[in-house]
C-alpha cells in the first residue's frame, strides 16, 4: 500500500472569517447584479439574431444611444473641469458663504430627479429666467439636446467634487509653496505639483460621474424635449418599449447601453490604475 502523506493542520487566517464573508459576498452579487444581468442577457437574446440586429443598426436607437453616450461624455468632461476648481476653491479659500456653497454641492443628491428636471426646464424654457436672456439671440436650451447637457452636468457634479475634496485637504500647502520658491510658474506648478497626486480622483470622480448620467432619467425627460432623433436619450427609448410591450427590443436596447458603459468604464479604470501606479495613492 502506498504511504498516505501526513496529515498538515491549515494554518489560520491572519482575518478569520473569509470563508463566511466571501461566501455572503457572493450570494449578494449573485442576487444584486449577476442573476438580473443574467436575466437580461436571456430576454435579449430571445428575439433572435435577426431582431437583435435590426434593433441595434436602427437609427432611432443609433441617435439615442449617440446622445446619451456623448451627452454623458461631456458632462462627464465639464464636470470633472469645474468640479476640480470648484473643490480647490472650497478647500483652499475662506470667504462669506463658503459652508452655504459646500452645502449645495450635494443638492443634486438630496434632490429627486423629477423635481431636478422640472426645475431647470423652468428656469431654461424660452420664457425662464435665462432662456429668456439666451432667446433673443436665438438660443434655446430647453428642449433641445443641449439641455440634455445640462441636466446631466447639473446631477454629476457632486461626484467628482466629493471624490477630489478630501485629496486636496491632504495635500500639504507647503509643496506649493516650495515649487514657487525654486520659481516655477503657476501653471507649472499646477501640472507637476498639483495635478499628478489629484489625478486619480479626479478619474474616478468622471468615472462616477459618467456613469450616472449615462442611466439618468427623471431630470433629463422634462428638459430635453424627447424628439426621436433629436433630443430622445436612450432610458426613454427602453421606457418606450416597454410602454408598447415590446420586452425584448427594450432588452436590447439595454444590454446594447450596458455593453457600452462597461467598455467604456473598464477603459477608464485601467487608465486610473495605471496613473495610480505612476503618481502612487494619495
Amino acid at each position: 500500500m502506498a504511504a498516505t502523506a501526513p496529515f498538515r493542520w491549515r494554518e489560520p487566517s491572519v482575518l478569520p472569517g473569509f470563508g463566511l464573508a466571501l461566501g455572503l459576498t457572493l450570494t449578494a452579487l449573485s442576487l444584486v447584479v449577476l442573476i438580473p444581468l443574467a436575466a437580461l442577457f436571456l430576454k435579449a437574446a430571445s428575439a433572435g439574431p435577426a431582431d437583435i440586429w435590426a434593433i441595434m443598426t436602427s437609427p432611432r436607437t443609433l441617435a439615442a444611444l449617440r446622445l446619451s453616450f456623448l451627452g454623458a461624455l461631456f458632462a462627464a468632461s465639464i464636470n470633472a473641469i469645474f468640479g476640480l476648481i470648484l473643490a480647490w476653491v472650497l478647500v483652499r479659500y475662506e470667504f462669506p458663504g463658503r459652508r452655504l456653497i459646500d452645502a449645495a454641492v450635494d443638492l443634486p443628491f438630496a434632490l429627486p430627479t423629477a423635481v431636478a428636471g422640472i426645475a431647470l426646464a423652468a428656469i431654461y424654457a424660452p420664457n425662464g429666467w435665462v432662456g429668456s436672456l439666451l432667446a433673443p439671440f436665438d438660443i434655446r436650451i430647453a428642449y433641445t439636446p443641449l439641455g440634455v447637457m445640462v441636466a446631466l452636468i447639473f446631477i454629476g457634479l457632486p461626484f467628482v467634487v466629493r471624490t477630489v475634496q478630501p485629496v486636496l485637504e491632504e495635500l500639504q500647502d507647503d509643496v506649493e509653496e516650495a515649487a514657487a520658491l525654486l520659481g516655477a510658474s503657476r501653471l507649472r506648478t499646477i501640472f507637476t505639483v498639483i495635478l499628478p497626486p489629484v489625478l486619480p480622483a479626479l478619474l474616478t470622480g468622471f468615472v462616477l460621474a459618467f456613469a450616472r448620467a449615462v442611466g439618468e432619467y427623471g431630470s433629463v425627460i422634462f428638459i430635453a424635449g424627447n424628439v426621436p432623433m433629436v433630443s430622445e436619450i436612450a432610458p426613454l427609448l427602453i421606457v418606450i418599449k416597454l410602454e408598447q410591450f415590446d420586452y425584448a427590443g427594450a432588452a436590447v436596447v439595454a444590454t446594447l447601453m450596458l455593453l457600452i458603459s462597461f467598455a467604456l468604464i473598464l477603459s477608464v479604470n485601467l487608465i486610473q490604475a495605471r496613473a495610480r501606479r505612476r503618481f502612487g495613492d494619495v
